[in-house]
């Protein structure tokens, strides 16, 4: 199967807004990430560096989270 009919949880990247947060990563974790991104741009044709993922992998990963968005009903984050 091509890379281009396979798909990966995280789609195209949207533009927007930031803020500049520093983490600190696994040396397994960095691979990953690393290899994520080049499957990422190749199955969406266009180059993209592996720290521009993280706050979208994030983001994702908190939209999805049932736990968080139970409690985020009931409690108020500002």
């Amino acid at each position: 199967m091509s890379l281009s009919r396979k798909k990966l949880g995280l789609g195209p990247l949207p533009r927007t807004d930031v803020v500049k947060l520093t983490i600190t990563l696994s040396v397994e974790a960095k691979s990953r990430l690393d290899r994520y991104a080049t499957l990422h741009s190749q199955v969406h044709g266009e180059a993209v560096d592996a720290v521009v993922l993280i706050p979208h992998m994030l983001d994702a990963f908190m939209k999805r989270d049932r736990g968080f968005k139970a409690l985020g009903s009931k409690h108020s984050v500002d």
